[in-house]
């Protein structure tokens, strides 16, 4: 089986493996706010890492499939970096922060910018069409 054939399992795989991110993430973050030690289940963390592993294997593979890398297509670029800031949100919502109401603010923060990349994965939006729309 060709690569390209494997287009349509390894996107489901991609999508699946988001979601699956997204509600670990939900999940440690909510128990987190409520300071429940479960946030920092083992667990979960390695459910997680095992998860982001598999998921950035199938970006990159869907990657290689479609041809469409972040420099030249805008909205892959723009998914990319907003992934970075959500990271970063993410870690400071659940590790770094020193307050509940930090906690609260990078949480919701990093929640608002994993369902902006999901809108921006679905719909293939640049920056410039979230400015300049038709």
């Amino acid at each position: 089986m060709a690569l390209a054939d494997a287009y349509i399992p390894i996107k489901t795989l991609h999508i699946s493996t988001a979601l699956l991110s997204g509600g670990v993430f939900f999940l440690r973050g909510i128990l987190a706010l409520y300071g429940s030690r479960l946030s920092e289940n083992l667990i979960l963390k390695r459910l997680s890492y095992v998860d982001d592993t598999i998921l950035l294997v199938a970006g990159v593979l869907l990657m290689r499939i479609t041809q469409q890398y972040p420099f030249a297509q805008a909205w892959l670029g723009l998914k990319l970096a907003l992934i970075l800031v959500y990271i970063v949100l993410g870690v400071h919502a659940l590790r770094k922060a020193r307050t509940a109401v930090s906690r609260r603010l990078f949480f919701f923060a990093a929640l608002g910018l994993y369902l902006t990349v999901i809108l921006l994965a679905r719909h293939h939006l640049s920056f410039n069409a979230v400015l300049h729309p038709i």
